[in-house]
């Protein structure tokens, strides 16, 4: 039992074994559906032939005819837009609030008032070194406490809640803490204070979580980078870091973000994912997941390409876990969150500089030294300046089977990326001779992408074939073809093979693979 203030022990017994408060908040309701797209149903006018002149003795008085259907006026774009639109991608607005005080405004009311006289009555320090049922049932008896000297009547769910948060700020990562403990949530978004939202199933939801001031999110934010020797201040006021489980955390602070302090996470999945996995919700096909379980055993050079959020990350993780175990693996991230299962591997992570600007270690310093390091493959968390230049030694010196994403929106734009980034490394090569580099290195490009309905998909598996004078050649081995919209609003498309023979069809036959590369194209 942790002491009060001064060493004396609580007063009250605590009887072993007694129910611990549940904690967390009530679960998220489901995304309603999404609303399909109209169809516009438009009717000609009939068709009547020519006649004659002439032809009749008399002349008919034209009947008049029934009015066409007038189509919407072609400038209404507005209309037509507000019809289309997804009800996920638009999340209620922030004012938009129920009359009276809600249930988290009347427990942040009363957090303010008891949290500061609970922490006049215990050691934090001994506290946390508590198991949290045991912690959690002596933080609720010194609470129901402080309600009854304060006067504050709440009723017992909110007296749970209240002790939640308390914990939450106490052990973790205060008001964030149902949310990483949700595995339905991918993306958490907190845009100051007041104003959380959360990706789920690829749809943008505003939560009811909020914070006591921007003050209480900048102590959560100094909280999740002080355990990994990073600091957030004035003078550091953007700074990628990571949570315990993996999870990617990025965060900026005033005067840079204008409207309060601003974290976002993008969380790791607890459940791991596999190329099967991948296949069983639809992003990939089956042959395309045979494919790259060949390409990967296969030892090729694969870049994974696509924007922000679209699953770059998860499908390297998909792809390492094809390698070997008897392999050693180096892998290098400006803030870890790449979680290998195989036994020989060797973590590396980026070092911000200190106050006086020295002691900085970046990727390239850190590809550089890999090629010291006797590594069999070399994963790079995420190409985007100078390392691209080592990146393409490494894969050209004995080093297959390397593995690393690039943010691009199609495989072309990809290599013409890597052909930029090299250029910020201030070496002068010729055109030419970068682009045979690249192709000599690169055996493969994956493109990814996070499309309307939410769910990401691999939309081209594109093999580098070579270089044709300066032109880098490549040939399309699988493409995703979208066909329309069911009433759900979920895409509608399928995975087309090119039908094209791989050029790494000839490397598949040493590895004994050739045939069940060739059946799957």
């Amino acid at each position: 039992m942790f002491g009060r203030r001064g060493g004396n022990e609580f007063s009250r017994r605590i009887v072993p074994g007694a129910p611990a408060a549940p904690a967390g908040p009530q679960p998220f309701a489901p995304p309603a559906p999404q609303t399909p797209f109209p169809h516009h149903n438009g009717a000609a006018a009939p068709h009547h032939a020519a006649v004659p002149p002439g032809h009749f003795s008399r002349r008919i008085a034209p009947q008049p005819l029934a009015p066409a259907p007038q189509p919407a006026p072609a400038h209404d774009i507005d209309a037509l837009l507000r019809a289309t639109e997804s009800k996920f991608e638009k999340p209620p607005e922030p004012s938009a609030k129920k009359p009276g005080l809600t249930q988290q405004d009347t427990v942040l009311a009363a957090k303010a008032k008891v949290q500061p006289a609970l922490l006049e009555r215990i050691d934090v320090g001994a506290a946390s070194k508590l198991p949290r049922v045991e912690l959690e049932r002596q933080i609720a008896d010194i609470t129901q406490e402080i309600l009854t000297e304060e006067k504050i009547r709440l009723n017992l769910n909110e007296q749970k809640d209240l002790v939640t948060m308390m914990l939450n700020d106490m052990l973790g990562f205060g008001p964030l803490e149902p949310l990483l403990a949700d595995e339905t949530i991918n993306d958490i978004m907190v845009n100051g204070s007041s104003q959380v939202y959360v990706e789920r199933k690829g749809k943008l939801e505003l939560t009811d979580v909020k914070f006591r001031d921007d003050a209480h999110v900048l102590n959560v934010a100094t909280r999740i980078v002080t355990r990994i020797g990073r600091r957030i201040d004035e003078s550091s006021p953007m700074v990628d870091a990571r949570l315990p489980d993996g999870s990617r955390v990025n965060i900026i602070i005033p005067p840079l973000a204008i409207d309060g302090p601003s974290i976002s996470i993008r969380k790791f999945a607890k459940k791991k994912i596999t190329l099967d996995t991948m296949m069983a919700t639809k992003n990939l096909s089956s042959e395309m997941a045979t494919v790259l379980k060949i390409a990967s055993r296969c030892r090729l050079n694969i870049i994974i390409s696509g924007g922000t959020g679209s699953g770059k990350t998860t499908l390297l993780n998909a792809l390492s876990q094809l390698i070997d175990p008897g392999e050693r693996i180096v892998t290098i991230e400006d803030a870890a969150e790449l979680q290998l299962l195989q036994p020989h591997v060797v973590r590396l992570e980026t070092r911000p500089a200190n106050m006086e600007g020295h002691g900085e270690v970046t990727i390239r310093d850190l590809v550089k030294n890999s090629l010291r390091m006797r590594p069999d493959r070399i994963i790079l968390g995420e190409i985007r300046s100078a390392e691209a230049v080592d990146m393409l030694q490494a894969m050209n010196t004995g080093h297959d089977g390397s593995l690393g994403t690039i943010h691009a929106n199609k495989p072309r734009e990809a290599l013409m990326r890597l052909e930029n980034l090299v250029g910020l490394a201030g070496i002068n090569i010729p055109t030419a001779a970068l682009r045979t580099q690249i192709a000599s290195a690169v055996d493969m490009i994956i493109q990814v992408q996070r499309m309307r309905d939410g769910v990401r998909r691999i939309t081209h598996i594109v093999e580098v074939v070579g270089c044709e004078g300066d032109i880098i050649t490549t040939q399309e081995l699988f493409t995703y073809h979208f066909t329309s919209v069911d009433k759900n609003g979920m895409l509608i498309g399928e995975f087309k093979s090119s039908g094209l023979r791989p050029k790494f069809t000839e490397r598949a036959e040493y590895f004994g693979l050739d045939k069940a590369l060739i059946a799957c194209i």
